[in-house]
Parts: structure tokens; sequence; C-alpha cells
């Protein structure tokens, strides 16, 4: 009996060398970081809470014990409304950051009554998707993006609560000013990256074209942050970003006035040429004419020399 043991082992074994291995013949593994236990303790950690409700809480606490403002808006989205200094560009203004760095549509879902509802304001800001085109949390289809979409304007509406959905902004694979180290540029935002790997250009415009049809077939409010960021190659306009993702102070400025003048104005849909804009040079109130003017007339477009508008070297030499 030992003997035929050991017979069959002998064949398995020399079966096994004939066959292609699994031992490698360079050790070359992946670059590990010191304290492993740490590193798992802070994944375990971030598993309890993967939709970050944590983030804000404390916050929305306080802020429930304050009468409501009627003028109370909440910007939902990810890093791109989690760094924009809303104090800073709207003064005065009741305005609520509930932005989270890397979020999906998933997770802002979730979000959606403690963030947002349980704060009665009388607008909703949503900016989101990009991170859902970037595989955040796993493959996402367009679709499932727009359910999650679909179901936040949803439960914003059945409480009384405006809704504006926001283009998503361009990328750019190649920004020209090195990375920031301010809050309007990204504290540890992006080692330089291309980004049109992770967000293929044609997926945003994807998304933008449903954001666009949708908000018009249910009453909501486009805010078109694309046209205003990208340039005549479809990149995010040079000196705009400092990674190719995320505004600089200088994106946010020309961001600013669409936002201001889809929260005060009516619902519209209009195009207006990215030179012709200077945030410095009128209201909101001023734009928000504009854009009613729109509704009636063809899609607003003024030249670069009526605006008194030059553009950078790099748009220059693109167009």
């Amino acid at each position: 009996m030992v003997r035929r043991v050991t017979i069959v082992l002998l064949l398995a074994l020399s079966i096994g060398a004939e066959a292609e291995g699994q031992l490698s013949t360079d050790f070359n593994p992946p670059r590990a970081n010191c304290c492993l236990t740490t590193a798992a303790q802070s994944l375990a950690d971030q598993l309890q809470d993967w939709n970050q409700l944590g983030r804000y809480h404390s916050a929305n606490e306080e802020l429930r014990k304050r009468p409501a403002d009627p003028q109370r808006v909440v910007f939902m989205g990810d890093s791109i409304t989690d760094l924009w200094n809303l104090a800073d560009a709207f003064p005065g203004k009741p305005f609520v950051n509930r932005g989270i760095g890397g979020q999906t549509t998933a997770q802002m879902l979730v979000r959606m009554y403690p963030d947002v509802i349980a704060l009665e304001p009388v607008v909703m800001v949503i900016l989101a998707g990009t991170n859902d085109i970037a595989r955040n949390n796993g493959p996402q289809t367009l679709e499932m993006i727009q359910h999650n979409i679909m179901a936040m304007r949803e439960l914003a509406q059945t409480h009384k609560i405006k809704v504006i959905l926001c283009a998503l902004t361009p990328i750019d694979d190649n920004p020209e000013e090195p990375p920031a180290t301010g809050r309007a540029g990204g504290p540890g935002i992006a080692a330089r990256r291309k980004q049109s790997e992770q967000r293929p250009p044609a997926d945003i415009l994807k998304l933008n074209a449903w954001l666009r049809d949708y908000a018009a077939r249910t009453n909501s409010t486009f805010a078109d942050y694309y046209t205003v960021t990208v340039d005549g190659q479809g990149e995010f306009r040079a000196g705009y970003t400092n990674d190719g993702l995320h505004p600089n102070a200088r994106g946010y400025r020309w961001m600013a006035p669409v936002i201001a003048a889809a929260i005060e104005g009516p619902c519209v849909d209009s195009v207006i040429d990215v030179y012709a804009i200077d945030p410095a040079r009128f209201t909101s109130r001023s734009i928000v004419a504009l854009l009613k003017s729109s509704r009636t007339q063809r899609p607003v477009r003024i030249t670069r020399q009526a605006a008194g508008v030059e553009p950078s070297s790099r748009d220059r030499d693109r167009h």
C-alpha cells in the first residue's frame, strides 16, 4: 500500500514538473508600504462608513439647530465641489458645501437625506459622475449613473427642492501649470496623470448630453460648466486647471456666475461663447437677463473682440 502511494506521488510530481508552473523567475512585487497593520485598520474604518455619512454629521446637526434659511442652497458633489470655497465665491450667501472628494453617484444617493433633505434647502446643486466614469467604485454603465441621478432628483423634488443638474467639466492631459497647494487648486488631489485614461472625453460628453436632456424633461435647471471651461479642442481651458481635472481658482471664478444664474434664474438652456464671459465685468443678475433672452432668441454668441477678451497663447495656437 505504501509503495503504491509513493508511486502515485512521484507520478504527480513528474506531471507537475512538465506543466507550466506558477513560480516566478524574477521577484518584482508591487512596492509595499510600511506599517501594514495601520493601513489595514484604516481600510477597515473606511469600510464601516463607505459612503462617508460621518463627514458632515456634526456640521449637519449644528445647522439643523438653526431656523431654515429661505435662501439655503446645498451643493452635492465630489472633489470639484469639495474644493470650492463657496464662502469666498458667494459672500453672504447661505450656500452649504456637501462635496466629498472621490465620491460616486451611488454614495451621494445614500447621503441625500442627512446631507441635503434634512437641511431643508430651497435648491440642490448636483455635480456628479466623473468618478463613476473613472470607476472609483468599480465599473459603471451609463444607465447606472443615470439611475442614481434620477433617484436624487426625484427625492429632492418630492421635498419641494429645486434641482440644478451640472455638466461635468472637461479634462486635460497636458495642463500647463504645476500642481497648486491652495484649497482652490487642490491640496494633494492629483499627481500628474493622463486624465483621459480614466475619464475618456467621449464618456463625459455622453453624460453631459443626457444631463441636459433629462433636465429639460423633468423641469430641472441645467448649469453648463462644460461650455465655460472647455477650449476649442475639447480640453480644459489653459490656465483653468492645475492637474487636468480640478478647476483652479481661475476655473472656479468662471463657474461661479454660471451656477449663480442657474440658482436665481428660470430653467433655461443657453449656449454662451466661452470668450464672451468675464465674471468681473457684470453681476449674476445681468447673466440671468442674458439667459432669459436666449429663451426666445438664438443662442447668444459674442466674439472675442466684442467682449474685449484675448485668448491664451495655447488657445490661440489651437484655433
